[in-house]
């Protein structure tokens, strides 16, 4: 897919990636990838300027409205009517996609116990939990059975407790339904836990693809992180990127703000000279931790940078 906008902006520069049924695929990128514009051209909300897109077996471009009743989509903006009870929302939706009646009584009821609305059902969607909103966010997503589910961003904002329950639930969505899932989100345990294959755009273009254990096992060695106990100025960031750069058997070193990250063969060895050198440049250290490759090192080495601490929502999916 290509497109460029009239402001001059190329959003995509030739994205092109397919997703096998019953997986969930995740996109991650920085803000200004392209992930917004991909997602509104695979919901139909925008056309490319060139390149075909199919969608649950449809021709997104000549047929969207076969997509469109295919589809489900769970923005990152909550689409319920607050002022509306949460069955009041689920049987809004169902209408708009023909059910009608029994069909629809059933379908809602259904929806309700598995997201664990029930108890709540009668009551006004301004008076949910963050969590609840958001189970009753894919619940709206999901009214019509759809074949392919986007989630943008679906635990953004939720507390830990809450997230790993939405993402429970996901899990067994895709194993009970058969469900595809695109998903778009900055965390990338998430990613890593969730998806099946992912890709990582960057400018426009898909710069990594592959299954997470693939990103990672591409990562030789251990990931170093250090922490500073104060932020440093550009000088001083540039000492800390001097310092370990003397050092034998580092690499991959990345400086920004307080946070130091670096891969070595053996990680708990390189730990100590780093410690020395920073030291010596007058950086003391507030922490260390050596791991494993993460999702976490695949993002830094192939974008440069760590993922945005707050995203663009895709604000006309809402």
């Amino acid at each position: 897919m290509v497109k460029t906008y009239p402001s001059g902006v190329r959003a995509l520069g030739g994205l092109s990636f397919t997703v096998e049924p019953g997986q969930v695929f995740g996109l991650l990128g920085p803000n200004g990838a392209g992930k917004s514009t991909t997602m509104k051209i695979l919901t139909t909300l925008a056309r490319p300027d060139s390149g075909s897109v199919r969608v649950a077996g449809h021709d997104a471009l000549r047929r969207p409205d076969l997509v469109r009743r295919a589809i489900g989509v769970v923005a990152q903006r909550s689409g319920a009517d607050p002022m509306t009870t949460g069955r009041d929302n689920l049987v809004l939706q169902g209408r708009l996609y023909g059910l009608r009646g029994a069909e629809l009584s059933r379908r809602v009821g259904e929806l309700l116990d598995r997201f664990d609305l029930g108890h709540a059902a009668g009551r006004e969607v301004r008076t949910y939990s963050g969590g609840m909103q958001r189970r009753l966010d894919v619940a709206l997503g999901l009214v019509h059975t759809p074949q392919v589910l986007f989630l943008d961003e679906p635990t953004t904002g939720l507390d830990p407790e809450s997230r790993t329950a939405m993402w429970d639930e996901i899990e067994r969505l895709v194993a009970d339904n058969a469900l595809t899932i695109l998903l778009t989100t900055h965390h990338l345990e998430e990613v890593d836990r969730l998806a099946h294959r992912l890709a990582i755009v960057d400018h426009g273009r898909i710069v990594v693809a592959g299954t997470p254990e693939e990103l990672k096992g591409e990562l030789r060695g251990d990931a170093v992180r250090i922490e500073l106990r104060s932020t440093p100025d550009a000088r001083a960031e540039q000492l800390a990127r001097q310092a370990l750069a003397t050092l034998p058997g580092l690499r991959e070193i990345t400086v920004e703000g307080r946070r130091l990250s670096a891969r070595a063969d053996e990680g708990a060895a390189a730990v100590p000279a780093a410690l020395a050198a920073l030291d010596q440049a007058g950086l003391p250290v507030a922490a260390v931790t050596v791991a494993r490759p993460s999702m976490d090192d695949v993002y830094l080495r192939h974008v440069g940078r760590r993922p945005p601490a707050t995203v663009e929502p895709i604000g006309a999916l809402a």
